[in-house]
């Protein structure tokens, strides 16, 4: 008898430190796999400065949200004015080197031109100014494109063709306003401007939803990339895809299932645990 309980607790022994052991090499595992993941981030210093970048910027978004409707319109018109005039600057700066190296100079416009052929003049030289006077434009444009923009998501809650549009206009009709382009009806001049960027900024935006839709197969893996994002595992997306681990069977997934998908298992672990703690999941699990 006493022989047999020494084996009895020899046996329990070793399994209890085999579990040690297996849960210390899957948690190094894990620790290599997050290492390896950071030392690949180092390796590309142009991905993690625009990773920082993106980080600045949806806090900076993130902050003027929770500002009042004034404050952030503001911020956001003088952040886009602020861009507006270092493009329009640098566009005069490449326009005037480039009109004054050619060998073959536009001549001054005269005085004495017709009305229309002065509206043309006018319409060219709003793109083709001086960097300041490009400056100046391009940052009433961008700045009002961007104020409206903001006080319509604002005031609407949602971000859609309509406010984008109307963002359009108001910047088109002072562009044309501040630039002086086109004839001696202003009023006109501006609300036709207004129509055309309105046009040109809808159609871009149906453009820029149409093909930033994913695909059809990758709705069924919103909530796994999520998931996998968060853990900092999204290089293991591919493995729930080629295993076909929808976003219904995140409740049912066991250490097999992923081990089936080539998934090691530190990332096994840590999958499991995020599985088990979240409140959602772990209720559809019963």
């Amino acid at each position: 008898m006493l022989y047999t309980k020494i084996f009895d607790c020899t046996i329990r022994s070793e399994l209890l430190r085999g579990r040690r052991e297996k849960i210390r090499t899957s948690h190094t595992a894990a620790m290599e796999e997050g290492g390896r993941q950071k030392q690949q981030q180092h390796e590309n210093p142009i991905a993690e400065v625009q990773a920082r970048l993106k980080e600045l910027e949806t806090g900076f978004r993130s902050w003027a949200a929770k500002q009042t409707l004034p404050v952030e319109a503001t911020i956001v018109t003088a952040t886009g004015a602020v861009q507006g005039a270092a493009i329009g600057g640098l566009m005069g700066i490449l326009t005037s080197s480039s009109s004054s190296s050619s060998l073959f100079p536009p001549p001054p416009g005269p005085a004495g031109l017709p009305p229309d052929a002065m509206a043309s003049l006018k319409q060219a030289q709003a793109f083709t100014g001086s960097p300041l006077v490009q400056a100046r434009n391009f940052a009433v444009m961008t700045g009002v494109n961007a104020g409206i923009s903001c006080v319509m998501k604002r005031i609407r809650g949602v971000e859609d063709v309509e406010g984008s549009m109307a963002a359009a206009f108001g910047s088109g009709a002072m562009f044309s306003l501040v630039s002086g382009m086109g004839g001696p009806n202003q009023a006109v001049n501006a609300v036709t401007s207004g129509l055309f960027f309105a046009l040109v900024q809808g159609g871009l935006f149906k453009m820029g939803q149409k093909f930033s839709q994913p695909p059809a197969e990758d709705l069924y893996y919103s909530r796994a990339r999520s998931m996998l994002t968060s853990l900092g595992l999204q290089n293991y997306e591919k493995n729930f895809k080629r295993g076909l681990l929808t976003d219904s069977t995140l409740p049912l997934l066991s250490d097999s299932a992923l081990r089936d998908v080539k998934i090691p298992p530190g990332p096994r672990l840590l999958i499991l645990d995020h599985i088990q703690r979240d409140p959602e999941l772990r209720k559809a699990r019963r």
